[in-house]
């Protein structure tokens, strides 16, 4: 039996259910002893290898989500600050969010991974959340996610339907424009141009009105172009302009890997930006400063004007 081909839709699929890329590749890779240990018993004439492999990952996510709160990101967590210069206090003691490295995996494995997907999917009770992966994005029958789970088609159809009117409630499930559109290309350079030049008036042009910026681990978060653009006057008098970008994608969307000035002609990565554009204009900026995610995307911690190498 060979278990590496479905590794990396695995952690995809898991990551889906936890909300966190790195408990997600050790739960894969408990799966994969686990199924190694119980090869002798598999039964070919049941499942397929891929379908009794989910059953294993699924029953090691429900197992892990047991007694846990969901991966919030700030938005879902209360109402927006109207302080741009309120104190940038993390919060630790949440189970934050983190985002997707696409990088790592075959495109085929990255379908619905938007990043407020996933976040609205974590509010889902964990068996409907795995009832919704299985049936809508994986599309294994009824029979056969009944099958993983130990219940009934019906109870399986049930909670598909609970989970899609769960989803529809909680709302903020926008579309979003694939990375490698070329009018979202062309806003993602806009933007980095005006980042790198501290051009604020040009940065908030690239915004819809009602902008969103958020910043896990800090819980507080902004809606509407204006503060988004005070909070930034508020980072460049704070850290100092020169700022230097890459691009990258996470989950499917646009980001950027922001490095800070430092002396020595040196910069420091400070924080990964994953964007939703919609229409030509930037609608989110999810804003990720924890050096997990940093390790998951395998960005480097500090960059000299050499090696420096611009988004495009």
């Amino acid at each position: 039996m060979d278990f590496e081909p479905y590794r990396g839709e695995l952690v995809a699929y898991c990551y889906r259910m936890l909300g966190s890329f790195h408990e997600a590749e050790d739960l894969v890779q408990e799966t994969m002893l686990r199924a190694w240990k119980a090869r002798d018993r598999y039964d070919r004439t049941r499942a397929s290898v891929r379908t009794w492999l989910y059953r294993i990952a699924t029953n090691a996510c429900l197992t892990a989500l047991e007694g846990r709160s969901r991966r919030p990101l700030p938005s879902g967590l209360g109402a927006p600050s109207e302080d741009p210069g309120a104190p940038l206090t993390p919060a630790f003691d949440i189970p934050w969010l983190q985002p997707f490295p696409d990088a790592r995996f075959d495109a085929e494995v990255r379908t619905d991974m938007r990043l407020a997907l996933v976040a609205a999917m974590q509010v889902l009770p964990p068996r409907q959340r795995a009832v919704l992966m299985l049936r809508e994005v994986l599309e294994f029958s009824a029979a056969e996610v009944a099958e993983q789970l130990g219940t009934t088609a019906a109870a399986v159809n049930s909670a598909l339907q609970r989970a899609r009117a769960a989803l529809v409630e909680v709302g903020g499930v926008e579309e979003v424009t694939e990375p490698d559109d070329a009018e979202a290309r062309a806003v993602i350079q806009r933007y980095v141009r005006a980042f790198e030049a501290a051009d604020v008036p040009a940065l908030v042009q690239l915004l819809t009105d009602d902008a969103v910026l958020e910043m896990p681990p800090v819980p507080l978060w902004y809606r509407g172009s204006r503060d988004y653009g005070l909070f930034m006057d508020r980072v460049f008098a704070m850290r100092g302009t020169g700022w230097r970008m890459t691009s990258l994608t996470a989950n499917g969307q646009p980001a950027l890997a922001a490095y800070a000035p430092e002396p020595g002609a040196r910069h420091r990565l400070h924080t990964l930006q994953v964007f939703t554009v919609t229409g030509g204009r930037i609608r989110r900026n999810v804003v990720f400063a924890d050096p997990q995610v940093f390790q998951a995307f395998g960005l480097p911690r500090q960059i000299s004007s050499d090696e420096f190498r611009p988004a495009r």
